[in-house]
């Protein structure tokens, strides 16, 4: 159910291990290097199994900066305006590496650590934990922070991902996996319909950081609420989109909070492949690689163009500790963050 392999060295010579977890008809690749999902094979109508993530063929471009192809990503996904924010009376000064602002985390965030094998459990459902250890002050974070990212391939094909963490002093943590997915294995994602369980938005200035209010999807562009084609409005006269260039926000789910329930549907007709998502987070950044450009070269030799695939982000609202109306993202001593995101494959 589980094999590994060495992957590569990471700069300071250890091992990158590679461990392929299969169950059900679906088989997911983690790489101990930012705790990564390289890849993630899923069958078709007719049976031919074929990768449905973006990723690469060696270590070498996961160790230098890239569009964070199936990394976990954090402390915080997505963006921090102006890289600062206050907490408790304090105001810290994060990493900039977004213009003036902070995204995913950092330029050395979560991504580009190299984490280690705390479980590997080879059972009918294998799973595999991974740990690190961001020490207190790392790319500007008060108190130490440990979090765990758990992957399991179940028998029903599903991937599931449960993060968990605890600090020791006061900090925001918002995690989120960061995949790339095309259902067609090649190709662009235009064509996948999509439905999303949101009637609100996070709308965004000029630089993506969020204005702190969210708006309804009613009406707009971003109405997912029934199955749409990705590709059916991207290109809209809408000054949300032109700040995205395509589709870049956040939206907010009508579900429960904390509730695990279905929040997500994509499907490609032509192959016939079926993704549904759960999770326990109340949004979704959905992100539809406006900005691939050709030039990084997939496992296949493939160069990743504009809308090769999209990004189905669940997490906390961006920017939420600069924003008192947003879900509050501060983890307290004492305190276990924990959040479940399901990845649920099957054929129409």
């Amino acid at each position: 159910m589980i094999q590994r392999d060495t992957f590569g060295q990471a700069r300071d010579g250890r091992d990158v291990t590679r461990f392929t977890l299969t169950a059900g008809t679906i088989a997911a690749e983690i790489l101990t290097l930012g705790a990564t999902l390289s890849a993630l094979r899923a069958p078709d109508r007719a049976g031919l199994c074929r990768d449905v993530t973006l990723g690469f063929a060696g270590l070498a471009p996961y160790l230098v900066a890239h569009p964070y192809l199936g990394s976990t990503v954090g402390r915080v996904a997505n963006r921090i305006g102006h890289a600062r924010f206050t907490l408790d009376g304090r105001t810290y000064q994060l990493a900039a590496n977004i213009g003036a602002h902070h995204l995913h985390g950092g330029p050395t965030g979560f991504h580009m650590r190299l984490w280690d094998v705390v479980d590997v459990d080879d059972g009918a459902d294998p799973a595999l934990r991974l740990r690190w250890v961001s020490q207190a002050g790392e790319e500007g974070y008060p108190g130490a922070l440990t979090v765990d990212t758990v992957y399991q391939v179940t028998r029903e094909s599903e991937l599931r991902i449960e993060f968990y963490a605890t600090c020791d002093a006061a900090t925001p943590v918002n995690l989120t996996n960061h995949a790339y997915f095309n259902l067609a294995g090649a190709g662009d994602i235009l064509d996948h319909e999509l439905e999303l369980h949101a009637s609100q938005f996070v709308p965004t200035d000029a630089d993506c950081i969020p204005f702190g209010i969210t708006r309804p999807v009613a009406g707009t562009p971003m109405d997912f609420r029934a199955a749409t084609r990705v590709g059916a409005r991207i290109a809209a006269d809408d000054e949300q989109l032109r700040i995205g260039h395509g589709y870049d926000h956040c939206w907010v789910f009508d579900k429960p909070a904390g509730e695990l329930e279905t929040v997500a549907r994509l499907v490609h007709r032509e192959s016939g492949r079926v993704m549904e998502l759960a999770t326990t987070q109340p949004g979704v950044q959905l992100y539809t690689g406006n900005y691939l450009d050709g030039s990084l070269v997939g496992r296949d030799g493939t160069r990743y163009g504009r809308h090769a695939a999209l990004c189905l982000e669940t997490q906390h609202l961006p920017d939420s500790v600069n924003h008192a109306g947003f879900p509050s993202t501060i983890l307290r001593p004492g305190m276990t963050y924990h959040q479940t995101t399901v990845h649920r494959f099957e054929v129409c």
